[in-house]
């Protein structure tokens, strides 16, 4: 999608749905496909401004079934709005492009968000959950930076380039962080970096650029712990608006009226 580069953007982002092809299904206590359209409903209530695009940053398709890829589309069509997708480490990228990248899904690459540049990257490693920019990424990140230039710069992957501070998480974290930051740090565009994964909020500046990592929308992990303990909050999402000034404003929001009653059981990462 574009706009004007004079339009301000309004992006909804969900992150780490787990969804599978049985909608029944569950994990971490979680009826994964309840709680996504849960999400929806909410940010797409009567009343709430409506975004102008959807960022979805991984870990889409737990079990990697062609299914689970179809419920995800079935979940997002009927709003209406260009889609933007990438791969987690619990996703297939074989299969992603052909069943996620058409008829108004975007898997990976580019986009203009009005005066901002968007760059979607792939982190996955096969059968692993640390994830790693190939060489190819990140050859195709900066050729990206520099036909963008000075345009603000958004850059989405799913795995955040920080540790977030809990020794399990950050031991699954992006293997090669500093190998992106090197490519990042060339080009001072860029003003945003946009995660999932970690199953918590996360709000870092390193030189200037802010890294943001959301809630799931299913569970969470608690923040700050050496070992996983999943949390009492429950799903959640973020809004993000990006001004043509090159700032942006940004908020996490916890579904209303989802009562996690007990704590929710550590089923894997």
């Amino acid at each position: 999608m574009s706009r004007s580069p004079e339009s301000d953007v309004r992006l909804l982002q969900v992150t780490d749905p787990h969804l599978f092809g049985d909608e029944t299904r569950t994990i971490y206590g979680v009826q994964t496909a309840v709680s996504l359209r849960r999400v929806l409903q909410e940010a797409f209530a009567a009343g709430t401004r409506r975004p102008d695009a959807i960022l979805v940053t991984g870990d889409i398709a737990d079990d990697l079934t062609p299914a689970a890829y179809a419920n995800f589309r079935h979940a997002l069509e009927p709003y209406g709005l260009p889609v933007y997708c990438l791969p987690g480490n619990h996703d297939a990228p074989a299969i992603m492009p052909d069943l996620v990248g058409r008829g108004g899904f975007q898997y990976g690459g580019s986009a203009m968000f009005g005066a901002w540049g968007a760059i979607f990257l792939d982190t996955h490693v096969h059968g692993r959950p640390e994830g790693r920019i190939a060489a190819a990424e990140l050859e195709r990140l900066e050729r990206e930076l520099h036909r963008l230039h000075d345009r603000p710069v958004l850059v989405c992957l799913h795995h955040p380039p920080l540790p977030v501070g809990s020794a399990w998480l950050d031991a699954v974290g992006l293997t090669n962080a500093e190998e992106a930051w090197a490519v990042i740090e060339r080009h001072p565009s860029v003003r945003l970096v946009l995660a999932g994964h970690v199953h918590q909020e996360f709000d870092r500046l390193r030189n200037g650029v802010r890294v943001l990592a959301t809630p799931s929308t299913c569970a969470q992990f608690t923040p700050g712990l050496e070992r996983c303990v999943m949390d009492m909050r429950p799903p959640g999402y973020r809004w993000l608006e990006l001004r043509s000034d090159g700032t942006l404003r940004t908020e996490v929001k916890w579904l209303q009226g989802w009562s996690v009653t007990k704590r929710p059981p550590d089923d894997r990462f």
